[in-house]
């Protein structure tokens, strides 16, 4: 199973403030022991929201809202994607990982991923298959 950790955002994050060389360094050991359990899929932090925008749906309608985003505790700072056989796993990974704010107070959701087989039956060989195709002819980007 695929869990997503999403770190919540505070008002450091939104700032724009960069982590201090102590906790990349410590992010960066954690990450290892993940890599090394072959726990982590992907890791990363996320530009303040001021840098980004959202898409809002209205039926057929599409309006564009550029960040900042006022409401902080719900934004992402940063996430994990990981591979575990439980929430209990996840739960436990990320009880261990460094404070990603340095002793201020923070939250990490933790999620699981759908997968298409958690699909109906007759519709998952289908989305399987679709995803394999789109994965492998994803550009790799320079």
């Amino acid at each position: 199973m695929r869990f997503i950790a999403m770190v919540r955002a505070t008002r450091v994050s939104e700032a724009g403030d960069m982590p201090s060389e102590k906790l990349l360094t410590e992010m960066g050991r954690f990450n290892e022991e993940l890599i090394k359990a072959g726990v982590l899929l992907a890791a990363e932090g996320l530009h303040p929201s001021a840098h980004g925008a959202r898409v809002r749906y209205d039926g057929e309608e599409r309006s564009v809202i550029n960040g900042p985003f006022a409401e902080t505790k719900e934004l992402i700072a940063g996430f994990w994607l990981l591979q575990c056989v439980s929430l209990e796993e996840a739960v436990e990974w990320l009880k261990r990982a460094p404070n990603p704010f340095e002793g201020m107070p923070c939250e990490v959701e933790i999620r699981r991923v759908f997968e298409a087989e958690e699909f109906d039956d007759m519709l998952a060989p289908k989305l399987r298959a679709q995803e394999e195709r789109m994965r492998a002819t994803i550009p790799q980007r320079t």
